[in-house]
């Protein structure tokens, strides 16, 4: 286990004003070559950036659904980055991984939010000590899963978009906004407006660095879907079985950083090709089949 060891965590308040968004980044990647003398190996540092609400009044600071996801998100990036076995820092950890599965170890610990037993290990009520009925889980699954199809469609169509825009010729009779609105008549139900302008806003395309890539957000969550689905088969109330495939993981997704192919990762952990059955059931846009 020495190759794991991590560094421990420390919290540090951030000024009130500093409420805008949430992100995990490297402090120093594991590296073989930039040891301390007398050291085998400099071990890595990160560092989460997230927020939380304030205490009111005599109640403690109590966290939001949405503040819990976010957290176990950017814990995936983290634990990515520290539990690394890679010695080259350029492919350590979080560096060197493909755009397209940069996001899976972070989507993937999204998941566990919805899993109620291990919701109910960590989530009670502050003054009771009780777990969250049932009744209201049922809705916290549910509201996941509104309009699960529409918003699908929506990122398919960003996706398509984008695609189409980075590999085609534009000229005088064809603008941006034709080939969006050419899109969506496949992908949107209800078509866009006239005097719709969307694309002047997608920065993520223009200005954020997913030019050409922004279908990687949909792919991420087909890898991380799949891979909570091998804890799901394993049984999520095996314990002996959720460690074993836990260990798997851990050896494969989260060790291997930029040192492999993504796919090829992807396949040390699950044995074959990524597939989007687990997206569309965990979306509620299918059935588990047996």
């Amino acid at each position: 286990m020495a190759a794991h060891r991590v560094s421990a965590w420390r919290v540090v308040q951030r000024p009130e004003e500093k409420r805008g968004g949430a992100w995990m980044d490297e402090c120093a990647s594991r590296s073989r070559t930039m040891a301390a003398p007398g050291s085998d190996v400099r071990l890595p540092v990160a560092h989460m950036v997230c927020n939380q609400s304030p205490p009111v009044g005599d109640k403690p600071s109590l966290m939001t659904f949405r503040e819990v996801e976010t957290l176990f998100h950017e814990i995936g990036h983290a634990l990515q980055h520290m539990l690394t076995t890679q010695e080259e820092g350029l492919v350590a950890g979080i560096r060197g991984v493909e755009w397209d599965a940069v996001e899976t170890p972070s989507q993937f610990m999204e998941n566990w939010c919805y899993d109620k037993a291990t919701v109910d290990k960590m989530a009670v009520h502050y003054e009771t000590g009780e777990t969250i009925p049932q009744d209201l889980w049922s809705k916290v699954k549910a509201a996941k899963n509104y309009r699960a199809g529409s918003m699908m469609l929506r990122q398919l169509q960003f996706s398509v978009t984008d695609l189409q825009l980075h590999s085609m010729e534009l000229g005088s009779d064809k603008t941006v906004h034709d080939v969006y609105k050419k899109v969506a008549e496949t992908y949107q139900v209800s078509q866009p407006m006239e005097y719709d302008r969307f694309l002047c806003g997608f920065s993520h395309i223009f200005a954020g660095g997913y030019s050409a890539g922004y279908y990687s957000y949909k792919w991420a969550e087909v890898l991380s879907a799949d891979c909570f689905a091998a804890f799901e088969e394993a049984g999520l109330e095996n314990e002996d079985k959720v460690k074993e495939t836990g260990v798997k993981f851990r050896d494969t997704i989260l060790a291997m950083g930029g040192g492999a192919a993504a796919p090829e990762v992807f396949k040390e952990f699950r044995g074959r090709d990524p597939t989007p059955d687990a997206l569309l059931r965990h979306s509620g846009l299918a059935v588990a089949t047996a």
